[in-house]
């Protein structure tokens, strides 16, 4: 008689019954890694039952620890223990507050440098080390290959942030199926439980970074319509504050390294201990610091912080106005993030949008269940396939002539995405154009951030203005960036993936889309002089041209009066005023009438020479 196997769903033997994939959230302060096993996504804990592994890496000279190993050892050896280091992810040295590290830092040109005692680590490095960890974890629960993973981003992470990330998890032999926004791995794992529709906010605070996301969500359509966010705003941030005060009760000064890392450790329980209790009572003995007895209520911890919460609610205004909602339009709220947690959190926001916040999945836990969710699917294990639709949190573009930004690919655009438009030579002849990639929310390209340059050659010399270049703008789902230029006539191309040595800074892109909005007139009125500017050096350039050739037409006084005007618009140009640049204009055009008539018919009786009335076309 024949045996008939029953296996349990997701664990049969045949591999196309199953194919394993995990999730991982890459977190500033925990890290977690999930993955769906029986249609169910779980996390997946470590060999001591615990799931969240703090994102912290020790190293010494013959070995190096992971997580609560490393923690154990950070407050005896500070400078050889790596925390938060999500926040120098595809940064220059330039762009970090090196003092709020215990670490040595170091300006490594492209990257920031870490002094260890196995020697200076990159960001990449120190979170590839992590990355190996929930690799092993994973690997302890899942006998079998592992496919890939989806790796989970802050929404505000740009491209050379991205990039790091993807990096970090090749170094840690990772196959990468696809980076995903935070917030959108959140409403995947809220969405798919509850099968919800409508505008959700995903109010993301982590240990490092915060993110504000809208979501449409309509039968299994994940669509982000706008975002917001610093990646440098998190739970780190109030763990400062308590700091700073908690520093305000020693008399001695906190030089020590040893020292002050016990402090932050000290601040961040007390952070952790107000989530629970009203009142902490702080009567503790520290070593070089001698003793603190103080007390911190939620109302005084409420006060400290304000700045850091103003900050989440102006962003959530920003998010709101981009997605052109009212707070009262809002279906839900979702909840993500450990700091999440922080009772002035919870209560600001429930006052904020007038409704009960959804805090029902472990908001430590949502983003990488969520991540693990879309990994499975990506493998082909579900059959309710969902469509997730992130955007680029600022817009990309080319600079034009006279240094303006000609906006390509607008902000909070859907991903995947791919954009072009034809532009011309500037001057006769012209063989090369370079080609500057661009980001950024103002008309000038000073204003914005550069990205890459790359040159297009093989342009064949026509007149100005012939030629046609297709200049392509393509991002991908991970919402990495490459662009293509392209001469029409005989198809000669060039194209570069745009990896930036560096990331742009929280404040900058805060400034960024700030300066875009109180700017407007501003920038409204610069790219109106830029292109006048552009336009009367054309049109001096083109009747310079047309004398040399012709100016055998004109009479010695009418070379004088139109000699007079281009003088006076190429004063004008010194001036840098759009009314005065186009009065000189108008005057030029005004002297130029009647030769450009002579020209013409010269024209006309070159085209005619020698032709007989019969062979004309009527």
């Amino acid at each position: 008689m024949a045996l008939l196997q029953i296996s349990e769903p997701g664990k049969g033997t045949l591999p196309h019954q199953h194919r394993n994939a995990i999730g991982i959230d890459l977190g500033t302060t925990n890290s977690l890694v999930a993955t769906v096993q029986s249609g169910v996504a779980r996390i997946l804990p470590d060999e001591n039952h615990k799931q969240l592994i703090p994102s912290v890496v020790h190293y010494d000279a013959n070995a190096i620890r992971v997580g609560e190993e490393a923690v154990t050892i950070q407050e005896q050896d500070p400078i050889n223990t790596i925390a938060s280091v999500k926040r120098l992810m595809g940064k220059k040295f330039t762009d970090v507050d090196a003092t709020s590290y215990p670490n040595l830092l170091k300006d490594e040109g492209n990257f920031v440098g870490i002094h260890t005692k196995q020697g200076i680590k990159s960001a990449v490095e120190v979170s590839a080390e992590i990355l190996k960890k929930l690799k092993d974890i994973a690997a302890q629960h899942i006998k079998d290959d592992i496919l890939g993973a989806v790796i989970t981003v802050p929404a505000y992470f740009d491209d050379a942030q991205r990039q790091a990330t993807k990096d970090a998890a090749k170094l840690a032999g990772i196959n990468v199926l696809r980076l995903i926004n935070e917030p959108t791995a959140a409403a995947v794992a809220y969405g798919l439980d509850k099968e919800v529709e409508g505008h959700y906010v995903i109010f993301d605070l982590g240990g490092g970074t915060f993110d504000i996301s809208i979501l449409r969500l309509s039968k299994g359509l994940f669509e982000v319509i706008a975002t917001h966010g610093d990646t440098r705003l998190g739970g780190d941030d109030f763990d400062a504050v308590i700091l700073d005060w908690l520093t305000g009760h020693i008399d001695t000064k906190v030089d020590d390294v040893n020292a002050r890392q016990a402090l932050k450790s000290l601040a961040k329980r007390i952070k952790e201990q107000l989530t629970e209790t009203e009142t902490v009572v702080i009567d503790h003995s520290l070593n070089k610091l001698g003793h603190i007895k103080a007390e911190l209520s939620r109302d005084a911890f409420a006060h400290l912080s304000a700045h850091l919460v103003k900050k989440t609610v102006d962003a959530t205004r920003l998010a709101l106005k981009d997605a052109n909602l009212l707070a009262s339009e809002i279906d839900g709220v979702v909840m993500v993030g450990g700091s999440t947690r922080m009772p002035l959190i919870q209560t600001t926001m429930q006052a904020f949008f007038n409704q009960d916040l959804l805090n029902d999945i472990n908001p430590d836990e949502v983003v990488a269940l969520g991540a693990a969710q879309q990994a499975n699917m990506l493998v082909g294990n579900a059959s309710d396939q969902h469509l997730l639709l992130d955007v680029i949190p600022l817009s990309l573009g080319i600079e034009t002539m006279g240094e303006i930004v000609e906006r390509i690919i607008p902000r909070n655009s859907t991903l995947p995405i791919a954009m072009g438009q034809e532009f011309t030579t500037y001057k006769d002849g012209q063989t090369a154009m370079m080609i500057h990639v661009v980001q950024g929310e103002r008309d000038l390209v000073g204003d914005c951030r550069s990205l890459a340059k790359f040159s297009l050659k093989g342009i064949p010399p026509m007149v100005a203005g012939a030629a046609k270049i297709r200049v392509t703008f393509q991002v991908d789902t991970d919402g990495l960036l490459s662009v293509s230029a392209q001469e029409l006539s005989t198809g000669v191309q060039a194209s570069i993936e745009v990896k930036p040595s560096y990331g742009l800074d929280s404040e900058q892109i805060k400034t960024m889309l700030e300066s875009s909005y109180q700017l407007a007139d501003q920038d409204k009125e610069s790219r109106a002089l830029a292109e006048v500017r552009v336009e009367a050096l054309q049109m001096h350039d083109m009747v310079e041209k047309a004398l040399a050739q012709d100016k055998d037409l004109l009479a010695a006084q009418e070379i004088e009066k139109i000699s007079v005007a281009l003088e006076r618009l190429k004063q004008s140009l010194d001036h840098n005023r759009r009314d005065e640049i186009q009065a000189h204009m108008d005057q030029l055009n005004d002297a130029t009438q009647f030769f450009a008539q002579l020209r013409m018919d010269r024209s006309i009786q070159k085209a005619l020479t020698g032709q007989e009335i019969k062979n004309m076309e009527l």
